[in-house]
């Protein structure tokens, strides 16, 4: 279903977040600095969304990105923190990441288990993956964001 704001392009380096994504889910995120998160359209609601990423110019991968504070952390600071449905071989922090979001899965919630946000995260991971299967999806994989070289400040 199409939802204002959407697609969404962004794109920026890759800074350090708040070293949980691998460590404590053993799902890791990239995450955006503070002025890319600000500069999302007021449109966007706090949640999880899909769509498509690639890092410094490369393959584009499927993506999941939570939008939002994090209620189970009870993060202070609004994030965009971006699980790429690929396995990376090391950390690109200061690398370039694109993202398209695409579609809306769910909005932000607070869990009561750890247990219960991996869970629920691993089911976004699988309604991504299906979703970015559709040919209208599909298309967005080729856009001309994702083929530019240019490395952006």
């Amino acid at each position: 279903m199409p939802m204002d704001g959407l697609p969404h392009y962004a794109s920026g380096p890759v800074i350090k977040g708040f070293g949980r994504g691998s460590k404590q889910l053993g799902i890791p995120t990239a995450n955006y600095p503070e002025d890319i998160v600000d500069s999302l359209p007021q449109m966007l609601n706090t949640g999880v969304y899909y769509g498509w990423a690639n890092v410094d110019g490369g393959q584009v991968y499927k993506m999941v990105m939570s939008i939002g504070w994090n209620p189970f952390y009870k993060n202070t600071k609004k994030s965009m923190e971006t699980h790429i449905l690929h396995t990376f071989p090391s950390d690109f922090y200061g690398s370039l990441l694109r993202v398209c979001i695409l579609g809306y899965i769910r909005p932000e919630k607070d869990f009561k288990s750890l247990d219960d946000l991996i869970a629920a995260i691993k089911s976004d991971i699988v309604f991504a993956d299906e979703a970015l299967e559709q040919n209208e999806m599909l298309q967005h994989k080729k856009d001309q964001f994702f083929q530019t070289n240019n490395v952006e400040d």
